[in-house]
């Protein structure tokens, strides 16, 4: 783990509902092309939830994100699921 995930992690781990944050994706597309996206919104709730991505394999087999869901400015609600090419800056 770079200490930049590192960070992003101790930060999601701490966060309340109501605080403010920055989120900063990165996509990778192909061996060089990079994309960035940010979304600024206040924390409504953290949680972890259970997707089936996995297909047709082991029922044991469970695959869990941990997710944000953000009020943007605008009342927007927006989910930000993490990985590790998003950052968080607290605001």
């Amino acid at each position: 783990m770079t200490p930049e995930e590192f960070q992003s992690r101790n930060l999601y781990d701490h966060l309340q509902p109501g605080d403010r944050i920055e989120v900063i994706h990165g996509v990778t597309i192909g061996s060089s092309a990079q994309w960035s996206t940010t979304t600024i919104g206040k924390v409504l709730r953290r949680e972890r939830r259970r997707h089936g991505l996995h297909f047709r394999r082991n029922p044991d087999d469970k695959v869990y994100s941990d997710v944000l869901i953000l009020a943007r400015d605008d009342g927007e609600l927006t989910t930000v699921t993490m990985d590790e090419y998003t950052r968080l800056r607290k605001l």
